[in-house]
């Protein structure tokens, strides 16, 4: 067993930090895509940083890996961005003095969504910090506000995890070796979707439904709102899981708050990941099934089958046009609607 077991597929950022751990500077960059086991390797090292240990079974650890030890905070965002509020609060946090130990360790979560005022409030801080203290910041990549934070950093890749390594895992913790190919590769490289599609029953008939929609979509207006209906009901059906994990979460933070009091709990920071997360399955899964459509159409075109071709590669371009608009948190019905009508017919 090791503190490390929950970082998947990254065996050169492990290796860098269990030799960062040994003597550690004030401030460290992971820069990842969503699901890449980033926010797993910041608890993991940050339990190294407080016990100078590799044992998941020794009480600081165990806390640290379970987001409860006191000298390790972690911020979450609450609003859209982080806010020059929440940059005050982390500056305020870097101040105190460990509660226990002679190390503390702030893990500042999602922190591409920094916004510029934030980002000044906290240079200072994190370029100079208290000897105590340690900065572990994560972010999915790195905008042109977070650049002078990220240059006060030592900076740690984490890479989309490899569909092969994905599906090992899945098999490791139970799951069909078929089952878990077909959600590794439809994945993105990411283990937390990964997981959801490989517990997910329904998985593979909404890969089938948007497979079939190119030959279903005859232009008519009732066929048009009948798909858009009939996805959307898939989708949500498909968010149930996560959402059984959700409840699952504030049940333990239900019991936690009556053992230690609510205060510092981070109660609203944890229901707006959740919404968030939500939201990210919602178009993680529009984002699967119009590339699952469009692959359709492709395989219409190289195997010269399709009545039109020119309106076919056009529907292609549409697609991949409506995923890119899936950034912009679009409203999904109308998206849908209005896709779904410019569709041409490819049996």
């Amino acid at each position: 067993m090791s503190i490390w077991d929950a970082v998947v597929g990254q065996p050169g950022a492990v290796a860098s930090l269990q030799r960062a751990a040994t003597n550690p500077v004030h401030a460290y960059l992971f820069v990842g895509p969503p699901g890449s086991t980033k926010d797993e390797a910041s608890r993991a090292f940050a339990a190294a940083l407080l016990t100078g240990r590799d044992d998941p079974t020794e009480r600081d650890s165990r806390l640290v890996l379970a987001g409860e030890h006191p000298d390790v905070r972690e911020v979450m965002r609450v609003g859209p961005a982080i806010s020059a509020e929440q940059a005050s609060e982390i500056v305020r946090q870097a101040t105190l003095a460990p509660v226990e130990g002679d190390r503390k360790v702030l893990i500042l979560h999602e922190f591409h969504l920094l916004n510029a005022n934030g980002a000044g409030k906290l240079l200072k801080t994190i370029e100079e910090p208290p000897a105590s203290t340690h900065f572990v910041v994560l972010a999915d990549f790195v905008p042109i506000d977070l650049i002078t934070i990220a240059s006060r950093c030592v900076r740690v890749e984490f890479m989309p995890i490899p569909a092969s390594v994905l599906a090992d895992r899945l098999v490791a913790e139970g799951h069909d070796p078929a089952a878990a190919a077909e959600a590794a590769a439809s994945s993105s490289g990411r283990l937390d979707r990964a997981r959801l599609l490989a517990a997910d029953p329904e998985f593979a008939a909404r890969r089938s439904l948007f497979a079939e929609l190119p030959a279903r979509l005859d232009g008519t207006g009732s066929t048009v709102v009948g798909a858009a209906a009939e996805v959307l009901a898939s989708i949500e059906a498909a968010a149930e899981p996560l959402s059984a994990r959700h409840a699952d979460e504030i049940d333990r933070l239900d019991e936690r708050e009556k053992r230690l009091g609510s205060r510092g709990s981070g109660r609203a920071a944890i229901e707006a990941r959740h919404k968030r997360e939500i939201r990210r399955h919602r178009t993680d899964e529009l984002r699967s099934g119009l590339a699952v459509m469009a692959g359709r159409y492709r395989d219409a075109l190289v195997a010269g089958t399709a009545a039109d071709p020119e309106r076919v590669i056009a529907a292609v371009h549409r697609l991949h046009d409506s995923i890119e608009a899936l950034d912009n948190n679009p409203n999904e019905t109308l998206l849908l609607q209005s896709l779904f009508w410019s569709m041409p017919v490819v049996r």
